[in-house]
């Protein structure tokens, strides 16, 4: 009668031991399978793209290739979400003016309402006459073309957010819609003169965009934080500076945009942001002066009052991106719809409604599901931002584009972004050692820093920049290449 107790003992103790074990494998599965989630639900969404592709085209001719069309357009979208659209909301992230959070749902819903409002409007043959459609001969090699160059593109901004660099999906295109054009009618299709204008943007875009995010930041570090009475300058600056970001918005959304809605040229785009402009100075000087009461004479009290400017800005900017990227990158898509439906693919594309959803569904997706790591990169990595810093880079962006396009000049809202971000890097580099060198002339005995100690003190982080520039120098040429295998691939395959 007394070896029962013990049996049942030992029966409870070899359960639990059986219990502890099957609640490590169960955390062991949740912890394995976590990374797949977002994949699973990726791939969940292609194959629904494809599946509405189906629906539409599933009797129509060439339905095949607009289906799997429709699961590289979305796979595209996606990426865009992934890498993209982490210039707009990296700065505020980055300067704790957004939660991630809070920046990933303010990007989705903006960049959706720029793709579907005022997106979408004609795009020039074959992703602006980067070459000639009538070198291809045929709508099949055609849409076989445009088909290499989308998941070319899609494949290398993907491989990009693997490594953490930002690029420009724009450019992917391109060099996706160069490499197979190349492959399929030579080199003599490509237009080199418009290539050339695309590589020397890969140069005046981030130079641009750094050169107006420093100028800013001179500009608020003179005028505003080194000042004894910070808060009276910062009552008289800031509103001219929520001024200017305002008229620079207005202009840039006036111009990029509304160009579905309603044609503005540049004279009428400027005066639209002018006029903007002056009412929003005028509207934030009692709004600044209130805001500001109670401030202690500080930096740290600063912040506050360029917090909301920034979240304002980076909405802005993510609607003006999804106005105009989203296009580029599902307009090989569009092309190959309007070949397989009229078998015309010399002409103009028109993006239908269906392609401009899945691309604005892709977006939001490949935000929320794989963004934040380039989020972090562009926010916080590279160097080190705080409101002031990261309202420069904002409006850099802003202004840069209008700039660019009074010059005629290509620009990448990708490399303008991240240049404004190494502009405000290195300008606080070079401002820090000129304040050491003033600091040393006022006062000789003071003993200098070593040399290791100054290079460890370095604003931007050197090894993210080399990378950066790199992935943007090797963008178009990497694209080129694997849309050109991908190309005689398809061609293999199908003849």
């Amino acid at each position: 009668m007394a070896e029962e107790p013990q049996g049942d003992a030992r029966h409870l103790e070899t359960l639990d031991r059986d219990l502890d074990r099957y609640s490590s494998l169960e955390m062991a599965t949740s912890y394995v399978s976590r990374p797949m989630v977002g994949p699973g639900i990726a791939f969940v969404f292609i194959m629904m793209a494809g599946m509405f592709a189906a629906m539409l085209f599933g009797q129509a001719n060439n339905s095949i290739i607009v289906i799997v069309a429709a699961c590289f357009g979305a796979y595209m979208a996606l990426n865009i979400g992934a890498n993209d659209v982490a210039n707009n909301m990296g700065p505020a992230v980055g300067a704790n003016a957004l939660s991630m959070g809070g920046a990933i749902a303010i990007a989705i819903v903006f960049e959706s309402a720029g793709a579907l409002i005022a997106g979408g409007d004609v795009v020039s043959t074959i992703a602006k006459g980067i070459i000639a459609p009538e070198s291809m001969g045929d709508a099949q090699t055609f849409m076989w073309a445009m088909l290499a160059a989308l998941l070319s593109a899609a494949l290398w901004v993907n491989l990009a957010t693997w490594v953490g660099a930002p690029v420009s999906t724009t450019h992917s295109v391109v060099g996706g819609v160069m490499g197979a054009g190349i492959a399929s009618a030579g080199l003599a299709a490509v237009s080199w003169s418009t290539m050339g204008a695309i590589a020397a943007s890969w140069v005046i875009s981030p130079l641009l965009g750094g050169l107006i995010a420093a100028g800013f930041l001179w500009l608020i570090k003179s005028r505003i934080i080194y000042r004894d009475d910070k808060i009276a300058a910062a009552r008289k600056w800031v509103p001219v500076l929520v001024g200017i970001m305002a008229g620079a918005f207005s202009a840039y959304l006036a111009l990029k945009g509304l160009k579905k809605l309603v044609k503005i040229d540049m004279s009428m785009a400027l005066l639209i942001g002018l006029a903007i402009g002056v009412v929003t100075w005028a509207i934030m000087i009692p709004t600044i002066r209130k805001q500001s009461e109670g401030l202690e004479n500080r930096n740290k009290s600063l912040k506050v009052l360029f917090g909301i400017p920034l979240v304002v800005s980076a909405a802005l900017l993510s609607f003006a991106h999804g106005a105009n990227d989203v296009a580029n990158a599902v307009g090989p898509l569009a092309a190959i719809v309007q070949a397989s439906q009229s078998g015309d693919f010399t002409h103009a594309v028109n993006i239908p409604l269906w392609v401009m959803i899945i691309g604005a569904f892709g977006i939001s997706f490949g935000l929320f599901l794989f963004g934040p790591k380039l989020i972090r990169m562009v926010g916080s990595q590279i160097t080190k931002l705080n409101p002031m810093r990261a309202y420069c880079v904002a409006l850099s962006a802003a202004i840069t584009v209008i700039v660019a396009s009074w010059l005629g000049l290509p620009v990448s809202s990708t490399h303008i972004a991240v240049g404004g971000v190494f502009g405000v890097g290195f300008f606080r580099e070079w401002d820090a050692e000129r304040r050491i060198k003033n600091a040393r002339l006022a006062m000789p005995d003071r003993p200098s820093v070593a040399p290791e100690e100054r290079r460890r003190r370095k604003l931007v982080r050197r090894s993210h920049f080399m990378t950066i520039i790199a992935a943007w120098v090797i963008t178009v040429p990497a694209a080129a290449i694997l849309s050109g295998v991908i190309f005689l691939g398809i061609h293999a395959i199908m003849t």
